[in-house]
């Protein structure tokens, strides 16, 4: 298999009226945020803590809190106009609306990093008017980090990095977090593709998208993802050369405000466009 050389500008900054050296500070700021939640989690990784759990059973850790403070924080002094939808904590806004949103997933992968397994990831993303400009995955105890910027190339650490192309099902090596998190219609669906895959695994969370935009993996499939979970991918992958879209092909997006439902969505993303078709076609949920 050979790097995808495809590449889009999905995003179209001119047209969104942005300027480079916006952008740039953006990214800049962003670079901050992901160091400073770094800081916090490699305090915590592997160490004996307090779990609790969240309404929907899912854990949280004083690590989560508190990268996303740390976070907020950075925003807050740099780009006091601009709203937060954290995980943890909801909207942070002292509008109702803003053309620029920042959207945090301080630990993406929770039971990952309790359990001292370290493919879980911070996730970052720059909503601008509605859609994500900018995101980031970062690893900060293998200490990698993914930077997608709308009509750029995505970098690992500051290389450029690109999707592989594989054009047939057969031929992919496919991740999801876990074959548990289907239900009803969706695991029948997510099983279909499975069963046609060369190799299906599991365990990465965003990782694995991470993954994906290197070129070392082909596809994932997800269900249930909530918005923070998969908006900073976008950017990551497309900068990549791939496709991110949700089960049906439709773009991925969501509006954020105060009374925004963190609603779930269905995710499918490849390294190659033919690939990306043959799953939504397996899928069948359109």
């Amino acid at each position: 298999m050979i790097a995808n050389s495809h590449f889009n500008d999905q995003t179209g900054f001119l047209q969104l009226g942005l300027k480079d050296r916006e952008i740039d500070r953006f990214a800049d700021t962003a670079n901050k945020l992901a160091d400073a939640s770094g800081e916090v989690i490699r305090k915590y990784f592997r160490k004996h803590f307090e779990i609790s759990d969240k309404d929907d059973s899912s854990p949280v850790t004083i690590a989560d809190r508190a990268a996303e403070e740390a976070m907020v924080l950075i925003i807050s002094e740099n780009f006091p106009s601009h709203a937060i939808y954290g995980e943890e904590n909801g909207w942070r806004c002292k509008e109702s609306y803003t053309d620029y949103v920042w959207v945090l997933d301080p630990i993406d992968g929770t039971k990952s990093f309790i359990t001292g397994k370290p493919l879980f990831g911070t996730l970052i993303a720059l909503l601008y008017k509605g859609k994500p400009i900018l995101g980031i995955i970062d690893q900060p105890v293998l200490r990698e980090r993914w930077l997608g910027i709308g009509g750029r190339k995505t970098k690992l650490n500051g290389q450029e990095v690109a999707t592989r192309s594989c054009m047939h099902l057969s031929q992919a090596y496919m991740y999801t977090t876990s074959p548990h998190l289907f239900k009803g219609a969706a695991e029948e669906a997510f099983a279909r593709v499975r069963n046609k895959v060369k190799t299906p695994l599991y365990g990465c969370d965003c990782y694995a998208y991470a993954l994906l935009a290197s070129g070392f993996v082909d596809l994932v499939i997800e269900s249930g993802l909530k918005p923070y979970d998969f908006l900073a991918l976008i950017p990551v992958i497309e900068g990549a050369g791939g496709v991110i879209t949700d089960w049906e092909g439709q773009e991925l997006c969501w509006e954020a405000s105060p009374d925004s439902y963190a609603a779930s969505f269905n995710v499918a993303a490849a390294g190659d466009k033919q690939l990306h078709q043959q799953a939504l076609k397996t899928l069948q949920w359109q």
